[in-house]
């Protein structure tokens, strides 16, 4: 599974896995980012990639000390599951 880029021009975190493209897109707000939404293939579900793709969204988003805005369920629901990331709400 190769690395996970913030392509700040599309404004999503993309994983690429076996050529299929998953992104988290966000909106920088100031000093918050709001994931909006997360999109895997099916050909690609199952595998940890979702949450793989949200870790690195989530590990930047602290690296550069913004608050999280968690519109989409599944970082909502990732958040809920990792307790570590509950201060980062914004």
């Amino acid at each position: 599974m190769k690395s996970v880029i913030d392509n700040k021009a599309e404004q999503e975190f993309e994983l690429t896995v076996d050529g299929y493209r998953a992104v988290a897109a966000y909106q920088l707000e100031g000093d918050t980012i709001v994931f909006t939404h997360t999109e895997v293939p099916a050909e690609i579900e199952g595998r940890g990639v979702a949450s793989k793709l949200i870790q690195a969204a989530l590990d930047s988003a602290r690296d550069r000390g913004l608050k999280v805005v968690p519109q989409c369920r599944f970082v909502r629901a990732y958040m809920e599951k990792h307790p570590e990331t509950r201060d980062m709400l914004g």
